[in-house]
């Protein structure tokens, strides 16, 4: 029997003109430019999935997400409603508009092959991993790895306790759950759909994500 999965219109979080509407299998990349005043909405298909992500101005791809920029801006280290993705000179590129989850991580990085070797043992060095799908996504908008900075982890809960430390938990998602940014200038996202399965950031079991980006009626040309 066929599954009929809900129309982008009734998931996307701020209504408009559907301008693009993709699935991103698990473990793998996914890129695009988001135009000024486009809003992508990504959907946790089946819950508990990092979606790892960068973000660059499409028009000057030097111009890219800056952790350490974002975190002093809204003086949280954690992302949600309201927060303002800054670029390395302050500039925002993107704003998060609603968000169905509430904590969105800025620290933990991106998994790779070199970390998965040191943290899970050497049995794992052959397992792919978020920067080499950054890496390939990347070789389409001539990025390599000089351009690779800290990215933003969605939908992975990775909590700080009092003395510093970090931990990579049970994520806070459910089937379904979503959240959506508006892009501020034209926005080059780099997506990888986290591979990892030696810690709960994907439940163990890498699942799909929804990619939908609408137009609102005000942004229509």
């Amino acid at each position: 029997m066929t599954t009929l999965l809900p129309a982008a219109e009734e998931l996307a979080l701020v209504p408009g003109d559907v301008v693009l509407d993709q699935t991103v299998a698990p473990r793998c990349p996914w890129s695009a430019v988001i135009a000024v005043g486009d809003v992508l909405t990504i959907v946790d298909l089946h819950g508990n999935q990092a979606v790892d992500t960068l973000i660059y101005a499409a028009g000057g791809r030097s111009r890219r997400y800056s952790a350490a920029a974002t975190v002093v801006g809204q003086r949280n280290l954690f992302l949600t409603t309201g927060s303002v993705l800054r670029a390395d000179d302050g500039g925002p590129l993107m704003t998060i508009v609603a968000d169905e989850v509430g904590n969105h991580d800025t620290v933990g990085g991106a998994c790779s092959q070199e970390s998965n070797t040191l943290r899970y043992g050497h049995h794992t060095g052959h397992q792919h991993a978020c920067v080499e799908n950054f890496l390939a996504e990347g070789t389409r908008w001539g990025l390599g790895k000089r351009d690779l900075v800290s990215n933003i982890n969605f939908f992975m809960n990775v909590p700080v306790d009092a003395d510093g430390s970090l931990g990579i938990v049970d994520g806070l998602s459910a089937p379904g759950k979503r959240l959506a940014l508006r892009a501020d200038v034209d926005a080059l996202m780099l997506v990888s759909n986290c591979p990892q399965i030696n810690n709960p950031c994907n439940g163990f079991d890498p699942t799909a994500v929804r990619m939908i980006v609408t137009r609102p009626v005000e942004v229509r040309p």
